[in-house]
């Protein structure tokens, strides 16, 4: 028995004589050797509830399933018993869900939406981008002999359950990447239109300009043919190992065309761990693309996300984050300095190197936020770095459903999300609109962390909502306004949870101010900065209607508490000479007109 410690980067699964093989992607800590970690002894499952748990049995066993077991789980609060069906592989999963929907003993089917990788990690209880720790032994890479693997990523044969040890390394070594195109008839056309310059830069002093043309720059290095500039992007990559492989609308314009171009002109692109070439894959409206074992992040769906701007472009962006502006050259423009061979094309060479080199400084900037994100909830960062607020929490909160034994609720089906949209929207924070004038004296209170903090002192959760019939008034919490009724006790599922993150943030700043080294106190900054985003966003998501917890009636309760508070807030500030001027969900502004001391 051997042991091997990874940074896990990625994860996916394979196909191996009919079974699933689950691979980790991940670097040794210290080498940054490139790992591949093979574990064959993970299958896929699902939950069935029954109307009767005999005749459910039996009308799953004529279809011939018989790995079945019982199990007790938490839906909503309340302790039921499921039947837990037990597949080969993953493929089987949708087929046998519509095996057995319209069984007359099956009531529901539970989990049989998680994808097969992202139950591996929840279950195995391992996050992406920390240290691991795997027992199992190295393999020969003729056992894969079908997958050409360069020679020096090592492949291990897991024989033992993964241990996560909870450390991370601060490393983040990002590698940008940016194309420019000939684009003479304007839009280029990647079936005809050729790259022209590939850019990249690395976070570490690594910067380097592909072209089939000569410069007397030193970060120029000139290739014979397009052809050449492509494998020798593919080497440059594979050379330099980046933790992060980043790029700014990389997902829509610079792999697609990167891509395209390897296709017509019959370039092999073999950028994966793995030797496997770029894929594309859906998520939400877009295509991501994906190089196996390297995390793919396109800057540009971040920036979208942490900033408000009336454009988006890299110019636009770059000026917002560091004050300054970067090179730029008119993109109908371009074909005219690459024909020109003069001191334009010099220009060109300029600015190509400075998108590459900008990207880098935007990655590093803003790319352990979602590093830490992606530790938090416990999914790959390639994925984290392609969703919504509102789909994060949704994964961290089937993590810690499997952690609390709670079975996860499904996805409203198209009708339950129809209703839900055209439900008659929730009333939002009080707000005061600003009395006009000039105020001298004035004073900002606002609450710390106003809905979280509602969310647990009222105990709203779904599991926790309750008519109140048979109770005691004792026994539960009386929203104002609406009279929804929330118990005291028990805690419910996402109170609980709410709670863990606040105290956690506040241990994790409590280190971090007494922490000395600049590094490590940078990334226990990104960290709180991540548990606050998922703490304030997750009363919204009470009223997202696609979301699993759903409950129109907790996101009413949270904001009619909230203006409770804010105006109860205000007549007291009234109290103390105080005036309030202007107010907006959890704070106000007021004028103090009392005696001045």
């Amino acid at each position: 028995m051997q042991t091997k410690t990874i940074l896990l980067n990625d994860i996916d699964y394979i196909t191996r004589n009919d079974k699933p093989v689950i691979r980790l992607f991940g670097t040794d800590p210290e080498s940054n050797q490139n790992i591949i970690a093979y574990d064959n002894s993970f299958v896929p499952y699902m939950y069935v509830l029954a109307y009767d748990l005999d005749e459910c049995l039996n009308q799953l066993r004529e279809l011939g399933l018989d790995n079945l077991e019982l199990e007790n789980k938490i839906d909503i609060g309340v302790e039921k018993e499921f039947i837990k069906i037990i597949l080969k592989h993953p493929q089987e999963v949708p087929k046998i869900r519509d095996s057995i929907r319209d069984l007359s003993e099956v009531k529901e089917i539970r989990e049989y939406d998680i994808p097969f990788y992202r139950r591996y990690l929840i279950d195995k209880q391992i996050t992406p981008r920390n240290i691991i720790k795997l027992n199992g032994h190295i393999i020969e890479r003729d056992i894969y002999g079908d997958i050409n693997i360069d020679e020096n990523v090592l492949l291990f044969k897991m024989e033992e359950e993964p241990v996560d040890t909870g450390k991370t390394i601060t490393r983040n070594k990002i590698l940008s990447f940016d194309i420019e195109v000939y684009n003479a008839e304007g839009m280029p056309d990647a079936e005809s239109d050729p790259i022209i310059m590939m850019s990249l830069s690395g976070n570490y002093g690594f910067n380097r300009v592909l072209s089939t043309k000569k410069s007397e720059k030193e970060f120029v290095e000139t290739l014979d043919s397009e052809e050449e500039m492509l494998k020798r992007f593919v080497e440059i990559i594979k050379e330099e190992n980046p933790d992060l492989l980043v790029g700014y609308n990389s997902d829509n314009f610079d792999l697609p065309y990167i891509k395209k171009r390897a296709d017509v002109l019959k370039v092999k692109l073999n950028l994966g761990i793995d030797n496997s070439p770029i894929k594309f894959m859906k998520r939400g409206f877009n295509n991501a693309g994906i190089i196996k074992g390297r995390v793919h992040v396109d800057l540009y769906l971040l920036i979208r996300q942490y900033m408000r701007l009336e454009r988006y472009t890299l110019e636009r962006v770059y000026e917002e984050m560091f004050d300054e502006e970067k090179i730029d050259v008119p993109g109908d423009k371009i074909y005219q300095y690459w024909d020109s061979d003069d001191e334009r094309l010099e220009e060109l060479f300029d600015y190509s190197m400075d998108d590459a080199v900008s990207t880098t400084k935007i990655g590093d900037k803003i790319t352990p936020l979602t590093i830490a994100q992606s530790r938090l909830v416990g999914q790959p960062l390639f994925d984290i770095a392609r969703m919504t607020t509102g789909q994060m929490i949704e994964w961290y909160l089937m993590l810690k459903a499997y952690e609390k034994n709670n079975i996860v609720p499904n996805k409203p089906s198209a009708n339950e999300y129809n209703e839900r949209r055209m439900s008659k929207k929730n009333e939002g924070g009080y707000v005061k609109e600003p009395e006009k004038g000039l105020f001298e004296h004035i004073a900002y209170l606002d609450f710390k962390s106003l809905y979280p903090t509602i969310i647990i002192a009222q105990n709203i959760s779904p599991d926790t909502f309750t008519t109140g019939e048979g109770l005691d008034e004792d026994d539960y919490y009386v929203c104002p306004e609406n009279g929804y009724k929330f118990l005291k006790q028990p805690k419910g599922f996402i109170p609980s949870i709410i709670g863990n993150i606040l105290d956690e943030r506040q241990k994790i700043k409590k280190l971090m101010k007494e922490e000395k080294v600049p590094e490590q106190k940078k990334a226990y900054d990104f960290e709180q900065q991540g548990l606050k985003r998922l703490a304030n966003s997750m009363y919204g998501v009470y009223g997202y209607s696609r979301f699993r917890w759903y409950k129109k009636e907790c996101g009413a309760a949270i904001t009619a508490w909230g203006r409770e508070y804010i105006q109860n807030a205000m007549k007291k500030s009234e109290k103390y000479g105080f005036k309030p001027i202007y107010a907006d969900t959890d704070g106000f502004y007021a004028t103090y007109i009392g005696e001045l001391k």
